[in-house]
């Protein structure tokens, strides 16, 4: 077991400095089966190559499930990913209220750009009710003065 751990550990993080090194065809191929098995650093980075055509030809469906999975287990930035998914349209039909959801799932682990975006959220009031005082309170949580 312990061999087998170490194994995957290592293919993981192959996969994810070949990632980081924009060597995408490479980390494509290591993360790919890393990603099948339920691993969500590797789901997160398999959906943005699948997103964005990096090492592999665009594929939105994968991108989506992918990203899905990783966010469903906890990882933040797939969680901030998977909201900006929705936000936007891409890969996925565009769901506002969804994208709140997972914006919020991000912030909760301390995720500035979550909080920032779902307090600009708050203050047009795109997905959920105008409410300038929470828009305030999101961004006093992000590092921002009020507004």
């Amino acid at each position: 077991m312990t061999e087998e751990i170490s194994d995957l550990d290592m293919a993981l993080s192959s996969g994810i400095t070949a990632f980081e090194y924009k060597q995408f065809s490479r980390a494509a191929g290591l993360l790919s089966p890393l990603a099948e098995q339920g691993i969500p650093d590797a789901q997160y980075r398999v959906a943005i190559m699948a997103q964005n055509g990096l090492g592999m030809l665009p594929n939105p469906l994968l991108a989506y499930t992918a990203m899905k999975r990783a966010a469903e287990a906890g990882l933040a930035l797939a969680q901030h990913g998977l909201a900006f998914m929705y936000m936007e349209g891409e890969c996925t039909d565009k769901n506002p209220e969804k994208a709140v959801h997972w914006f919020k799932k991000a912030a909760e682990q301390g995720l500035v750009g979550s909080l920032t975006t779902l307090a600009m959220m708050y203050e047009q009031g795109h997905g959920v009710e105008k409410d300038l005082d929470e828009a305030n309170r999101l961004y006093r949580l992000a590092g921002f003065d009020e507004r």
